[in-house]
């Protein structure tokens, strides 16, 4: 298993905490991945409902209609996390549950379960952290054009309105987006996630109408709550070139336009990059970016939610055979990389995770610290964190209890948690971590045959069973000091 230097995979801890005394332990989850009941307590259908019965759009042709049944079992998994002894919990709001059309009024069940979801947190000491939108968007709102379509925006902020309104007094963060990125260009560029569209102008329509519907929902909750904490999570990609080469110097700019500086540019500084918009001048003139429009994007965040899990190397092709695709993200015949199709994305050395991830523990702390020294008065956080592995549940007739000695994850965990500590000795100011994931759950195209969680989810009986990595990240967040990689008992 990789470390970062100076951690030592197994070797003893230190006794005392790398962490501010304030720093957040949480974990994370998402409403589609887990909830269930999806014609249940008057939910509309998302994007994923949809894609999900299309032959061949999800492993084994899973779907979310039950997932690890949440919405019945809520009560438990709280439990779960109490005992798990986080200070805060990440979980997202299906749009489509609280308001099934994306617009008009709101549906009093889906709500009152969030507000009872919300209630039980606080009343354990956990705080939660919301994401409004985590790539459910209702259907009836896809059907009108989805991310592609400027009205989805206004729309989105009406929506966010609303839970400001109606959960205000319970959310201690709102994350208006989670990794926008996967909902512009892999739902509608290379169409491996909902709504499954191969229309590369309609994915940068996606683009900027996700970044105007950020800024729109952050003026939206503050009008609602003069106070409210927001924030947005990205999925900011962590680039290697190839060579030394001007070439590939210049394919990874690239790659840093379409993966990073198109959210950042926006978000953060109120402007495109122009090389971005040159370098896909032959799809789009990006007309749909109207006057004003980088006023609003640009709002002031209280925390940017990072995520993390791998490293990516790039090239420029030199058109001979065929490109190589390896970017992490399931194959189709669609190139998520709008107008780079000149880009080829390069294999890394192992160690890997099921997911076919390369484990790089250092591109954790290089992506905080490049953020730092970027946006010095920007507070961070992990928001997203973890492995998949293949597990298996074993009886422990000693402490008659089942297990899932998941040792590659806990490894994982503690290499990226060193990671984080790291970056703050150099200066980064990071005020939390969230590992994902609480419980193993719908993995979107991947369906159930990707394993992420903490706690294990027999899928057919929905009983959870602790895994090593769970005691292990339990010991973490009671101690504040980095746990051996065996140190991962039951306590």
């Amino acid at each position: 298993m990789s470390t970062t230097p100076g951690h030592a995979t197994g070797a003893a801890a230190p006794t005392s905490s790398p962490f501010p005394a304030d720093f957040l332990w949480g974990t994370a989850t998402a409403a589609y991945q887990i909830e269930g009941a999806a014609a249940e307590g008057g939910r509309g259908p998302s994007i994923w409902d949809t894609l999900s019965r299309v032959p061949g759009a999800v492993v084994n042709g899973d779907t979310g209609d039950v997932a690890c049944d949440h919405y019945h079992r809520w009560a438990e998994d709280v439990d779960h996390l109490a005992r798990l002894g986080v200070g805060g919990y990440r979980l997202s709001i299906s749009w489509s549950r609280v308001q099934p059309g994306g617009s008009g009024p709101l549906n009093p069940e889906g709500v009152e379960f969030y507000r009872n979801l919300l209630d039980a947190l606080r009343e354990r000491g956990i705080t939660p952290y919301v994401t409004l939108y985590h790539w459910d968007l209702p259907q009836e709102l896809e059907d009108a054009g989805g991310w592609a379509n400027r009205d989805t925006a206004y729309a989105f902020a009406q929506y966010a309105r609303a839970m400001a309104t109606e959960l205000g007094d319970r959310v201690e963060m709102w994350t208006t987006l989670n990794e926008p990125w996967c909902s512009a260009y892999l739902g509608y560029a290379s169409g491996v996630h909902a709504p499954g569209r191969t229309e590369p102008a309609a994915a940068l329509a996606a683009v900027h109408h996700l970044n105007l519907a950020h800024g729109l929902a952050v003026r939206a909750i503050r009008e609602v709550l003069p106070a409210a904490k927001c924030s947005v999570t990205l999925n900011l990609h962590v680039l290697r070139p190839a060579s030394g080469s001007a070439a590939d110097a210049d394919a990874l700019r690239q790659i840093d336009g379409l993966a990073n500086r198109v959210f950042l540019g926006p978000l953060l500084d109120g402007e495109y990059p122009a090389d971005v918009l040159a370098d896909t001048a032959s799809v789009s003139d990006w007309s749909f970016v109207q006057d004003g429009d980088l006023e609003i994007t640009r709002q002031p965040l209280d925390v940017l939610g990072v995520n993390y899990y791998s490293t990516t190397r790039v090239r420029r092709f030199t058109g001979e055979g065929e490109p190589v695709r390896a970017d992490g993200h399931k194959t189709t015949t669609v190139s998520p990389w709008v107008a780079a199709d000149d880009v080829e994305f390069l294999p890394l050395p192992g160690p890997h995770t099921a997911m076919g991830w390369n484990v790089e523990p250092a591109g954790l702390t290089e992506l905080l610290l490049d953020l730092h020294r970027t946006y010095p008065d920007l507070p961070l956080a992990v928001t997203e964190n973890g492995a998949s592995f293949e597990d298996t549940v074993v009886e422990d007739p000693a402490l008659g209890i089942a297990r899932v000695h998941d040792l590659a994850r806990v490894a994982y965990l503690r290499d990226h948690v060193a990671a984080v500590a790291d970056a703050i000795a150099a200066g980064a100011d990071v005020r939390g971590y969230f590992a994902w994931s609480l419980m193993d759950n719908f993995e979107w195209a991947y369906g159930y045959s990707k394993r992420f969680g903490m706690l294990h989810v027999d899928y057919p009986t929905g009983e959870r069973t602790w895994k090593n990595s769970a005691y292990w990240y339990a010991r973490l967040v009671r101690t504040g000091r980095i746990p051996g990689v065996f140190e991962a008992q039951p306590a």
